[in-house]
């Protein structure tokens, strides 16, 4: 399948695979704290999800492009050398903007099962594979990462607890 399912699936598949970077470098940033438990949690879904969705395109004969896996890979570590307010070390700016990022691509990832399970009518081709489920719990790890994103952000931004 080289269609333009073939060309969004590619493209997803190097998204998730630089979240998932994100994830895991977010995860050693905050070990031993309980952010660092919440991200260790959040990473390993993350790469389930991965490794689920490379089991999708397989089964629909959808290569996968290792350039672009490769470059998604890259993106995230160049990422690091952003600037955040330190010029070595780890900045809060950097824990928040990581917490921002992956929020967001969980929230385009809980989008992307309803796309592949609703208007790619994959829930009828793979009638095995719980799209619901799979956007569900996306939706937890959003959850899950929410309060320490508002937190974090508050903090970085005025100094004090967010506000209700």
């Amino acid at each position: 399948m080289d269609g333009f399912l073939g060309i969004y699936l590619r493209d997803q598949l190097a998204l998730g695979v630089g979240w998932r970077e994100l994830a895991r470098r977010a995860r050693r940033n905050n070990r031993g704290t309980p952010l660092g438990e919440a991200l260790a949690e959040v990473a390993e879904q993350i790469a389930q999800d991965v490794e689920v969705f490379r089991s999708i395109m397989g089964r629909l004969g959808v290569r996968t492009d290792p350039v672009r896996t490769a470059l998604a890979t890259a993106g995230e570590r160049l990422g690091r050398f952003k600037r955040n307010g330190r010029l070595v070390g780890y900045s809060p700016l950097s824990r928040f903007v990581e917490l921002e990022a992956l929020t967001m691509g969980i929230d385009r990832k809980k989008q992307l099962w309803h796309t592949l399970g609703d208007l790619a009518d994959l829930r009828t081709r793979l009638p095995d594979v719980d799209f619901d489920e799979l956007a569900a719990r996306a939706e937890r790890q959003r959850r899950r990462l929410e309060p320490f994103r508002r937190r974090v952000g508050s903090e970085v931004f005025t100094g004090g607890p967010p506000r209700a």
